[in-house]
């Protein structure tokens, strides 16, 4: 047999023959004009005579254009199966064929297909890319579905942030009912109950924000949860700037001469909270109606799967949120430091300043953290400054009225 007939081509094109039996027989462009042949199948017997055998047809013109009858084929004794009429192995799924340099075409090599690439049937001439939600198999033969990722309730990290959310929201819920029942005391009563318990209401709202960030990205969870943390960190935080201020306004309005007397009461800690809250409920409004952020899935960062997460939409709209609350807290701390020694067993200021050391460093920490990592670990790192900044203001505002209360009672009723 000889491989690819088109070598033949070449010296049969335009020939006209003329058999003994008068049939003509023309080649032309490669392509038999006329003519129907025998394929005869010649052997050589034990006594050395040749003989032909015939094994199939050839009729270019009739309903059946070619017959072979491959049993009567019979082959030399040293052939093990039937010989090839290519000079290379098919490529298997999985391959592509790559043409030799200066060979015949049916001469090829077999290459893997690429990364991201297969081929579902032998000998094809290049490999094709599978849909941008599916991915090659290990044998890139077949396109498997990319497995979906995201920071799940099921899995043991989402196990264990959502848990520990839990525990500080009791944790939060006891010390407010705490701060209800002993309220008489001297200990409840310094610096503005009020704002304590618009600090402690607050802190229970950003520890349950933490399951927005929880679980499949949705359109209406990926719209709220960057929102609804920003309002209620804020309101935190303006809560806990109202108190250092009520405390520099106290112990200076009992300066000789001083008129600071007439700014105390409840009317300016409550609008130092509202206000502050307010610009921040101004800028996420901005932020949401502008450029919202949206469900986004993200299949080119991790090979083999899909990365469903929130897109921010504005990066200017995040950060200002970050940056406005970054203020805020930078602003406390300094008050908080100058009114630290002020003399009052009760002065909050001391307390106040660890407790933005805290939610500073948390946060400072949370932005390299945030740019380098991605997917579900994003949602997690933001998980953890929520819940560490959060619980340095509980404990560092809170627990020390707690210790007044129960250990230290003759104080907390002189």
């Amino acid at each position: 047999m000889v491989p690819q007939h088109s070598h033949l081509n070449r010296y049969l094109k335009n020939v006209n023959i003329i058999t003994s039996s008068g049939e003509n027989i023309s080649f032309s462009e490669g392509r038999f004009v006329q003519g129907n042949f025998d394929i005869l199948n010649w052997v050589v017997d034990s006594n050395m005579t040749m003989k032909s055998i015939l094994v199939g047809n050839l009729l270019p013109f009739g309903p059946q254009k070619f017959y072979l009858n491959d049993s009567m084929i019979t082959w030399n004794p040293l052939f093990n199966q039937t010989p090839r009429s290519m000079c290379s192995n098919p490529c298997l799924p999985g391959y592509r064929k790559c043409l030799r340099a200066g060979t015949i075409p049916c001469c090829f090599d077999c290459v893997p297909c690429n990364d991201g690439e297969i081929t579902n049937s032998t000998d094809m001439d290049s490999c094709y890319k599978c849909p941008e939600d599916q991915w090659p198999n290990t044998k890139k033969d077949a396109c498997d579905f990319k497995i979906v990722s995201y920071l799940s309730y099921h899995e043991p990290l989402g196990k264990v942030l959502s848990t520990v959310s839990f525990l500080f929201f009791d944790a939060t819920c006891i010390i407010m009912t705490f701060c209800i029942k002993y309220r008489n005391t001297k200990v409840m009563k310094a610096n503005n109950q009020t704002l304590s318990y618009i600090l402690l209401i607050s802190l229970k709202m950003c520890f349950l924000c933490t399951f927005l960030f929880i679980g499949h990205p949705h359109k209406v969870t990926c719209l709220l949860r960057q929102a609804v943390f920003g309002i209620t960190f804020t309101l935190s935080v303006s809560s806990v700037l109202a108190k250092t201020i009520t405390v520099l306004i106290a112990f200076n309005a009992t300066r000789p001469g001083s008129k600071l007397g007439a700014f105390l009461g409840p009317r300016l800690s409550i609008n130092i909270t509202i206000g502050c809250s307010f610009f921040q409920i101004l800028i996420c409004s901005l932020w949401l109606g502008m450029s919202p952020p949206f469900p986004f899935y993200n299949v080119k960062d991790e090979t083999g799967t899909i990365l469903a997460i929130c897109s921010e939409g504005s990066l200017v709209g995040f950060y200002c949120v970050l940056g406005y609350m970054g203020f805020l807290s930078l602003v406390c701390f300094i008050l908080a430091f100058l009114a630290r020694n002020l003399p009052d067993i009760f002065n909050e200021a001391k307390f106040i300043t660890f407790s933005m050391l805290v939610f500073s460093s948390a946060w400072i920490s949370f932005v390299p953290a945030y740019l380098s990592t991605k997917g579900k670990h994003v949602v997690a790192v933001e998980i953890f400054a929520i819940l560490t900044s959060g619980c340095g203001l509980l404990t560092c505002i809170f627990i020390p009225k707690c210790y007044f209360v129960f250990f230290r009672p003759e104080i907390s009723i002189k």
